[in-house]
């Protein structure tokens, strides 16, 4: 095992796999029946010039790309640990640009290079709960950059209706080819610039509570088991163990 940890974790070997994913991703779009929904509200903060940070729980992040048809520069905050470099590679075929740091690791470096790409106009998108959790609990690091760039935030979601979910600590769901799927936009949440500690907690708990409802409503929708958050006081999870549900 640890031999094939090594193999696997190869920086040739590592490209090659990125590549492979990237190219998984879009056969999963092409052969499947997607819809966006909600895409004009998307659009109607673009067209006014609005920035808005994109805020997806990192267990639904595979096909999210996908859904960005917009001609308008994004990029999505990645962790430095070497799963981040991975996926920032996969990204990066995709057209996704990125931006390394966490809650854990560069957590302030990150934040203020989100704060200067937003005032740049472009696009931030973040999982609130990444990289290590606790699953579908949102950090408090989306509602800071929003105050600080005056950039709305964006509740997305999606599901799948034929679909492996992982036993990591995400429940990272891996939709599979010729699937129905949606990818489904909340309504924006505001962040005054002058948002004092106490709203910046509403506003957290208003963005964890709309992704949690977005994703239940998905999932009911498209008959799959419904994925429950962690408990609200759970330690951060380890990285993934493989697995299927």
């Amino acid at each position: 095992m640890a031999v094939a940890r090594r193999f696997v974790r190869h920086p040739a070997v590592s490209a090659a796999l990125s590549w492979l994913a990237a190219r998984y991703i879009r056969l999963v779009w092409l052969t499947g029946r997607w819809r966006i929904e909600n895409a004009a509200t998307a659009e109607k903060l673009i067209a006014d010039g609005r920035p808005f940070i994109a805020c997806f729980w990192h267990g639904r992040m595979l096909m999210i790309p996908n859904a960005w048809k917009y001609d308008a520069p994004i990029s999505i905050l990645i962790s430095h640990h070497r799963d981040g470099v991975f996926i920032s590679r996969t990204l990066g075929h995709l057209g996704v640009g990125t931006i390394a740091g966490s809650s854990s690791r560069g957590g302030a470096s990150a934040l203020a290079g989100m704060v200067r790409a937003l005032k740049r106009g472009e696009y931030m998108g973040i999982t609130p709960d990444g990289p290590r959790g606790p699953r579908m609990r949102a950090a408090p690091g989306a509602a800071a950059a929003a105050r600080l760039s005056g950039a709305v935030l964006l509740p997305v979601s999606y599901s799948a209706s034929c679909r492996r979910v992982l036993s990591s600590w995400d429940r990272f769901v891996v939709p599979f080819p010729f699937t129905r799927g949606i990818v489904r936009i909340g309504q924006p949440i505001e962040v005054a610039r002058n948002a004092d500690e106490d709203a910046l907690e509403r506003a957290r708990h208003r963005l964890e509570t709309e992704l949690i409802s977005l994703t239940d409503a998905l999932d009911t929708e498209l008959g799959v088991d419904r994925i429950a958050p962690a408990a609200a006081d759970s330690p951060a999870g380890p990285t993934a163990k493989s697995g299927a549900k």
